[in-house]
């Protein structure tokens, strides 16, 4: 009887424990709750530099992932099981994906996605300070779009601290650099660990007195329709309001949704038809959506990459305003070697 009731007594002790941290780490997230306002301001220049409004424009996006979604990573909030890549396979990612980056910087401007700067997942390693120390003359702003100081999930292995973001890097400088925050969030207490989505705006002035507005976009993922809709219609109004002011704009990043009417080509890869696509007429005609078909920017992470059964999409393209012409685009194949997406280059010519 005497064991019995040690026994009896030691569970209840465990489960008050429980409830103690997860309680406490309720309660500490709400504090912590990283709340940034509608907008921020992340740089402003006196002497931008000036663009000429007839300029040929190359822009790259990529979601680089943290550099841990390499091609044997499945992830667990995808439905895998994996939490984190190892030390090793973390290191060889951030090599490869910095001397890409290092290798393509003629391109003018770089969008990237998913860059941490303090987070368990990527060995606490800043990859937007090294990134941008791989370049030479580069202006670099960076936006923050999930700050959280522990992810209890998984239970068995949580995902820890992170502290992450979006960032653009380029030769020029903008006369200002703006962070927008996304509308939208998850219930309670869901929303203390899940990310603070925005886009990031740089303005460059033109010499005809219009602006060149580069927007770097990372929607939401996980959310089935309420949020993705707020979070379009609120990019919408803004471009419309841009574009109404005269201003020349290009879109691009991580839009976690396919291009409207989007037909894929892919060769030896599975398609995604489950893929959220974003509606035709969500801007006027004149409006283009630039992206290549014959190549997917992204595959499912609920397995390890396997070309022969892992589904494959494009969520990663660009949105041009009517003054802006596509000239060509591109989806570099690098078989999802070091990411879960493929990078994507256009070039761009001002009307």
């Amino acid at each position: 009887m005497y064991t019995i009731k040690k026994f009896l007594k030691a569970i209840i002790y465990i489960i008050i424990s429980l409830w103690v941290v997860f309680f406490g780490i309720i309660i500490y997230g709400v504090i912590s709750d990283y709340k940034p306002d509608e907008k921020i301001l992340i740089e402003e220049n006196k002497t931008p530099d000036i663009i000429t409004d007839s300029s040929d424009i190359s822009v790259l996006t990529w979601n680089i992932g943290y550099c841990g979604l390499d091609a044997d990573m499945d992830f667990f909030y995808d439905g895998g099981t994996k939490v984190r890549t190892s030390r090793d396979s973390f290191n060889r990612n951030f090599s490869a994906i910095s001397d890409f980056i290092r290798s393509n910087d003629s391109i003018d401007f770089i969008f990237l996605q998913e860059v941490d700067r303090k987070s368990k997942r990527s060995y606490r390693t800043d990859e937007f300070a090294a990134i941008k120390d791989h370049l030479e003359s580069t202006s670099a702003q960076f936006a923050t779009n999930y700050d959280v100081f522990f992810v209890p999930v998984p239970a068995t292995n949580p995902m820890g601290k992170v502290l992450s973001g979006i960032s653009i890097l380029g030769k020029r400088h903008p006369a200002s650099s703006v962070r927008y925050a996304f509308p939208g969030e998850y219930g309670f207490p869901k929303q203390l660990f899940m990310l603070d989505r925005c886009f990031l705006v740089n303005r460059y002035p033109l010499k005809n007195g219009r602006e060149l507005v580069l927007i770097n976009t990372h929607n939401e993922a996980f959310d089935p329709g309420e949020i993705r809709k707020a979070q379009m219609d609120y990019l919408k109004t803004f471009l419309l309001d841009e574009y109404g002011k005269g201003n020349y704009i290009i879109v691009g990043g991580d839009w976690n949704q396919a291009p409207p009417d989007f037909e894929p080509e892919f060769s030896g890869d599975v398609v995604n038809t489950n893929q959220m696509v974003l509606k035709s007429d969500y801007l006027p005609g004149e409006w283009t959506w630039a992206y290549d078909n014959t190549i997917p920017s992204n595959r499912s992470v609920t397995v390890p990459y396997n070309p022969a059964v892992t589904a494959t999409t494009v969520i990663d393209f660009f949105l041009l305003s009517p003054n802006v012409k596509s000239i060509n685009v591109r989806c570099i194949d690098l078989r999802f070697k070091n990411s879960d997406h493929n990078p994507v280059i256009i070039r761009a010519g001002l009307r």
